[in-house]
């Protein structure tokens, strides 16, 4: 199915019921005429990380369901899958098969030796401190073979995600089978994860070097366009980067968002966020949240470091129930760069504030997509993250229909779902965005246009009172889009 200009959902394949069949039965019902596509996270066969450490591409896990399920709901839904770029399962049975029978192995171009990529000399550790790390390790870990030998073999994330060699023709090969395959079972989408970590080169950061990742892309996108699909690279870092991605013609995420909208909604200022939203690609899909965290880094420079230490303060002390130790290795999460906690819940559970949130990201340049988690304005659970030790479980809650029916009740999902459908249908949002000058700080203005169709955002980011007028074309006039519970 083509590419819609209409929300997409985030879901793991069992978080809306216990898997995709039930997930598909459970959207028809509740949510048909709310989103317009899917991003299904991960339901390949995976030894980590729920999902993102696959062992395949092409199957669907047992306790999930079936290939044609996921082919199914792309009849009605443009769906996106995701593709490691940069690792793949040590349970797979390319990396089994290497550490079996190691050089006579016919997957052993598809790995890198740690020690060997350096050549005669060790890395001096000023080498490698220079590595783009999110783990507070060196990149590798140590692996026993068949033979009983030893080889250090590099691994950027969990020690169940070896990297790949993308400088390898086999694993190019591998690449764009994995992709044309995902392509060919109703992908509309390709997101390339952690894409950045896949260029390695002695004397860098062995991330997102140029022109390697360009090089890179360009090989999935031309499997991509084969089939009409459309690829979208991942990437947590300074927003220029996704500038830059998006420069190239490629779609890209609009990670900065959340941070700015918390930030203004926190101090009732909205010049920072008014710049991004004049600056920001419009070939870009919107988050204020994921299955990952609030991101951090994405923010830097479009918020002065003092400003994001206010926001980070802010969220913990508003944020119902999140605590920082949540952001440490007693809870399995070392990754400095974002902040775990619902949406919902950074908000203060606070109905306006949260629906205000929202529709600003649904007037900001992009397609919007909004976490499942989001989409029920779910709290942050702190049972599941107490019970796991997982940090990211604070914002992984897994909803029954029992759970789903008194949570669409709620006045603030039944408003939200309203902003849904009129950012889905009202024409304007195919046409040009801007946003308009104010007279105070705390006010903000966004307008769209395309023909008649003519709507406004006006916020107060103190109150969180806003409003929006659109140009109903039918009865020739200007009307209020009232939210009723």
């Amino acid at each position: 199915m083509e590419l819609k200009n209409e929300i997409m959902l985030i879901t793991y394949p069992n978080s809306l019921g216990e898997n995709i069949e039930e997930m598909s039965k459970l959207v028809n019902t509740y949510f048909e005429d709310v989103i317009g596509g899917i991003h299904l996270l991960p339901f390949y066969p995976s030894s980590a990380d729920r999902g993102f450490a696959p062992l395949t591409y092409k199957e669907v896990d047992d306790s999930f369901g079936k290939w044609e399920e996921v082919e199914e709901l792309s009849q009605s839904k443009y769906m996106m899958y995701d593709f490691m770029l940069n690792h793949i399962s040590r349970k797979s049975e390319y990396f089994q098969d290497f550490l079996r029978y190691k050089e006579k192995s016919e997957y052993k171009e598809l790995f890198i030796n740690f020690d060997a990529f350096w050549g005669a000399e060790k890395p001096t550790q000023k080498q490698i401190d220079m590595i783009y790390k999110r783990k507070p390790r060196a990149p590798y870990i140590s692996v026993e073979f068949a033979d009983g030998s030893k080889e250090n073999i590099w691994c950027t994330f969990d020690e169940e995600q070896i990297d790949l060699n993308l400088a390898s023709k086999k694993t190019l090969e591998f690449v764009q089978e994995s992709v044309e395959f995902l392509c060919q079972r109703g992908a509309s989408i390709i997101r390339i994860d952690a894409f950045a970590y896949a260029t390695k080169r002695i004397d860098t950061n062995c991330f997102f070097i140029e022109p390697d990742t360009w090089d890179y892309l360009k090989i999935v996108k031309n499997v991509a366009d084969k089939y009409g699909a459309i690829i979208l690279p991942e990437i947590h870092e300074h927003y220029s980067i996704q500038l830059k991605i998006a420069d190239k013609g490629y779609w890209v995420y609009d990670f900065a968002l959340p941070m700015l909208v918390l930030h203004s909604l926190y101090s009732g200022k909205g010049d920072k966020l008014k710049y991004w939203l004049k600056i920001a690609p419009k070939n870009q899909f919107t988050t204020l949240d994921t299955h990952d965290g609030i991101g951090v880094v994405d923010a830097k420079d479009l918020l002065s470091d003092e400003e994001i230490d206010f926001t980070k303060q802010k969220l913990f002390s508003k944020g119902a129930n999140v605590k920082k130790i949540y952001n440490t290795e007693a809870y399995n999460n070392l990754d400095i760069y974002q902040i775990n906690c619902t949406y919902y819940s950074a908000l203060g559970n606070n109905d306006d504030a949260y629906l205000l949130a929202r529709a600003i990201q649904f007037f900001a340049p992009g397609i919007p997509q909004v976490y499942y988690v989001g989409m029920l304005a779910g709290e942050n659970d702190t049972t599941l993250v107490e019970r796991t030790k997982f940090g990211r479980d604070i914002n992984r809650h897994n909803y029954t229909e029992e759970e789903i029916k008194q949570e669409v009740l709620r006045p603030v999902v039944k408003k939200l779902f309203q902003l849904m459908k009129f950012r889905n249908t009202y024409k304007a949002f195919d046409g040009e965005v801007e946003v308009l000058d104010v007279e105070f700080e705390k006010e903000l203005k966004i307008q769209w246009k395309r023909g008649d169709s003519h709507c406004i955002l006006e916020a107060d980011l103190i109150s969180y009172q806003f409003s929006i007028t659109y140009y109903d074309v039918v009865e020739k006039g200007y009307k209020e889009l009232v939210l009723a519970t």
